[in-house]
């Protein structure tokens, strides 16, 4: 028996530092506002692709990857609080923070889509919705990312407990895979073929080329040219 078994597979670890830099870069550019807009509007079509690549690969990739084992993850919660849960992956706390961070970050791309900023931007899909739902959607925009920060916050927060107290390299798993093997019934992962990551990712691809179409597909037609006047 390896004392390490591998957790999470490549690409979902790839997903997890893009998505980290993205947001970083997102708030950092959404925040200093003027001509940066440009910027964060590229970030967030960037984000909407690595979200639909998780969700594609929660029923793609290796086994922790999964959405049947995250969203199994919270029902022991009870088990873990109590000292017996003994399962590799995500543990419940661990998988709700998952579910929390990547709904609101969700949240957060759909919203921004068809927000503005009354001055020169506009989400690819602003002209879908009437200039009332895009301020409303705008101003929760700006308001859910205060949530956001104290999530991200949480989240390093225990990242620190259980490297610190618990003496569990997180951090270490996440850059290189491997966890240590805690119980004997812990198995490695498996799945996750490369037909599987080409489907993932051509989706994500796919989704961000039609939302940013888009734009384009609802943009009024060009005035009519005025003919010049004649010059006597």
């Amino acid at each position: 028996m390896s004392d390490s078994i591998k957790v999470w597979d490549a690409p979902l670890r790839l997903f997890h530092w893009s998505l980290a830099l993205a947001v970083g870069a997102a708030m950092v550019t959404g925040w200093l506002g003027g001509n940066l807009m440009v910027w964060h509007g590229r970030l967030g079509l960037s984000i909407l692709g690595l979200l639909a690549f998780r969700l594609l690969w929660g029923v793609l990739g290796s086994t922790y990857a999964r959405w049947s084992r995250i969203l199994a993850a919270p029902l022991g919660l009870g088990d873990y609080l109590r000292g017996r849960w003994r399962q590799a992956g995500h543990n419940p706390l661990g998988a709700l923070s998952v579910l929390a961070l990547l709904g609101l970050l969700l949240f957060q791309t759909l919203s921004g889509l068809a927000a503005n900023d009354e001055i020169a931007f506009q989400g690819p899909l602003y002209r879908l919705v009437d200039s009332d739902t895009s301020f409303w959607l705008t101003g929760l925009h700006r308001q859910a990312k205060w949530l956001l920060l104290g999530l991200i916050g949480l989240h390093l927060l225990a990242i620190l407990y259980y490297g610190l107290v618990r003496r569990r390299p997180l951090l270490r798993a996440m850059i290189g895979g491997r966890s240590p093997r805690a119980y004997p019934e812990q198995r490695e992962a498996t799945g996750g073929a490369p037909w599987a990551l080409a489907v993932a990712l051509a989706g994500a691809v796919l989704l961000v080329w039609v939302v940013q179409s888009t734009e384009g597909w609802l943009a009024p037609p060009p005035a009519p040219a005025t003919p010049a006047a004649l010059d006597w």
